[in-house]
């Protein structure tokens, strides 16, 4: 990226932040709530009309409009920070799955498999004498397996 871009986008940033960070304030909702009020007020001096209808409209629908994409991409970046931090705790943990460090590539799929696992692991951790056994993800798969051949057996069984 070329300098002149560079600091475009740095630009960009600093404004899409500032905006962001006043945008939820306390401050900025009492003057939205103030410029409500007031387009109120002005109603049965223009008479209802349709430019005073027309004018609140067209502010709200722009406003809202570039609030859906800022708010978005502050989302994105919470998430991007959040997953990085997960990574880092993750990759920190010994005894954490180094799998999971880019989960949020997976396919919807293959969230809802893994999904599974660990909804298993659960099971297993919950049906062991002391709370404090520990099990792996493995565990879960290996008893998912065998679920899955005994019903396989049952289904033979039953032909």
């Amino acid at each position: 990226m070329e300098a002149g871009e560079e600091n475009k986008s740095s630009q960009f940033e600093k404004v899409s932040n500032t905006i962001t960070v006043y945008s939820g304030s306390s401050a900025v909702f009492m003057i939205a709530t103030g410029l409500i009020l007031l387009w109120g007020i002005t109603g049965p001096i223009f008479n209802y009309s349709n430019t005073w209808l027309l004018i609140a409209n067209t502010a709200t629908s722009i406003i809202t409009f570039l609030m859906v994409f800022l708010i978005q991409k502050a989302q994105n970046k919470e998430a991007i920070a959040v997953q990085l931090k997960l990574n880092e705790l993750i990759a920190a943990s010994t005894h954490a799955s180094n799998r999971l460090l880019n989960i949020q590539d997976l396919s919807e799929g293959e969230l809802k498999t893994l999904y599974e696992h660990y909804r298993k692991l659960v099971e297993l951790t919950q049906q062991a004498e002391s709370n404090t056994q520990s099990h792996s993800v493995e565990d879960a798969i290996d008893a998912i397996d065998e679920v899955i051949v005994e019903e396989e057996k049952k289904k033979e069984a039953g032909k």
